[in-house]
């Protein structure tokens, strides 16, 4: 994995995305030259123009890793890849359009951005036929062994079974630190010398994950296997890194007090971040009245009460505040007190389970970013009663209030609906991930991954 801005991403994405990215810009360049000789136009050297191909490579990269082209499934399966590729060049006929629109001149015009983006399409396509392959095998791979047998050295096989996995699986070393559970381990005592058997075996990591590190923990095999150039790591750093959520069974206080994350020094990406939230917010809430509108008349019609509805939630710092919905629920939904939303729940209404499914209901939630009770980015707000249940079942669940909540964020997108408490253990994993590691970087993918779950809401209640 490679750590871009405190995120992790896998190398084999990361190279992927240059080509794609290289690609991208070739077909850019093809298309421009392809209709200038249509045309008889002059073609002017290529630095004297740089901004246009530039352009519609990034904003056509934007769109690809909006709608996913970048997951699990898409780099596993071609037909995925393709229709989700498909998507991605509508949706950056749109951006180029919008930009073209505001900033003339930055990008292709739209006889050269159709011949660019047909282009694209084959370089794309050709580019995960050709290079895609070569990702899949073991050669882009970490070789990993794991110090353990026990039940926490079972989480690192299971992992390794899911096609996606970035790393290969070499062995277990069973180190008396418990009941074996995986039962191929190798004994400690049966290896006489740990470090060359490391070197033996061609492993670039090491995980341990002891099920007893108290007067356990094997400090002159790991500082032997350390200098030797092999990477050294424990359960916890390895499954955030890997699942892109800090793991509640194997994380304890010291690790997050002595872990990197937690930055004091983002003051300049608090600022910059509420910069942002305050002219999108604007901005979204001018663009879409006439929307939130609409659809407000609509709410009115369907069923009996108001068009929105207020309710409290707990915020930054775990003080509260009211966050405005368009109503989607029937007026008596919660006589009964406060309940988790259910799959097809039969308290929601006709239009309501329309307007839920295309995150209609939550356009109004700028108003609460405006003000500054929320940002864009950041854990969903839950309600005072859940938290107080949470809190007592949960450790760390205090944490995710020392951010801003948001209308969208890293549990959003990795995660369905939460409905229950087990949901709700999952998404604080993906939140305190979050906290730990936020960056405007981490921002910018999230905002454009919630277009993703915007078209394809699997998760939506």
């Amino acid at each position: 994995m490679f750590r871009l801005f405190k995120h992790y991403v896998p190398h084999a994405v990361l190279l992927l995305g240059f080509f794609d990215l290289a690609l991208l810009g070739l077909a850019a360049e093809i298309g421009w030259v392809w209709r200038a000789h249509e045309i008889d136009m002059e073609i002017e050297p290529l630095a004297q123009r740089p901004m246009p191909i530039i352009t519609f490579a990034l904003l056509v990269h934007m769109a690809m890793i909006a709608v996913g082209v970048y997951g699990p499934d898409a780099l596993q399966s071609l037909r995925f890849a393709a229709a989700r590729l498909l998507v991605a060049i509508s949706l950056g006929v749109i951006f180029l359009s919008v930009t073209y629109f505001i900033l003339p001149g930055t990008t292709l015009w739209r006889s050269n951005s159709l011949y660019a983006m047909g282009l694209s399409i084959v370089f794309l396509i050709g580019n995960r036929v050709f290079l895609g392959g070569l990702l899949g095998t073991t050669a882009f791979k970490r070789r990993l062994m794991v110090l353990g047998a026990g039940k926490r050295a079972q989480r690192v096989q299971v992992l390794s079974e899911r096609p996606d996995a970035g790393f290969v699986l070499v062995g277990f070393v069973a180190m008396n630190d418990g009941a074996l559970v995986v039962e191929e381990a190798i004994n400690r005592d049966a290896i006489k010398n740990l470090a060359k058997h490391v070197e033996n075996l061609n492993v670039t990591e090491v995980v341990l994950a002891l099920e007893e590190r108290r007067n356990a923990l094997p400090v002159n095999d790991l500082l032997r296997i350390k200098t030797t150039g092999v990477h050294v790591n424990d359960l916890s750093t390895f499954l955030e890194r890997e699942t892109g959520r800090v793991d509640l069974d194997t994380v304890n206080p010291s690790w997050l007090i002595f872990s990197d994350g937690f930055s004091a020094g983002r003051r300049i990406s608090t600022i910059a971040k509420r910069l942002f939230d305050l002219v999108v917010s604007s901005v979204l809430l001018a663009f879409t009245a006439p929307i939130i509108l609409i659809f407000a008349l609509l709410v009115k019609l369907d069923s009996k009460g108001p068009a929105f509805f207020k309710q409290e939630r707990v915020g930054l710092y775990g003080q509260p505040f009211e966050i405005v919905k368009l109503r989607s629920m029937r007026i008596d939904a919660e006589v009964d007190g406060a309940q988790w939303a259910q799959k097809n729940d039969p308290r929601v209404t006709r239009l309501g389970r329309f307007i839920r499914k295309v995150r209609i209901d939550e356009l109004p939630q700028a108003w609460s970013v405006l003000k500054g009770d929320m940002s864009f980015v950041g854990p969903r707000p839950e309600r005072p009663e859940f938290v107080a249940s949470l809190e007592t079942q949960m450790r760390y669940y205090n944490e995710r209030h020392m951010v801003k909540p948001g209308i969208t964020g890293w549990a959003q997108i990795n995660y369905p609906y939460g409905a229950s408490v087990e949901d709700s253990r999952h998404k604080l994993e993906y939140d305190l991930y979050y906290a730990k590691n936020y960056t405007p970087f981490l921002d910018l993918l999230i905002i454009l991954q919630t277009l993703r779950v915007v078209l394809w809401p699997d998760g939506a209640r």
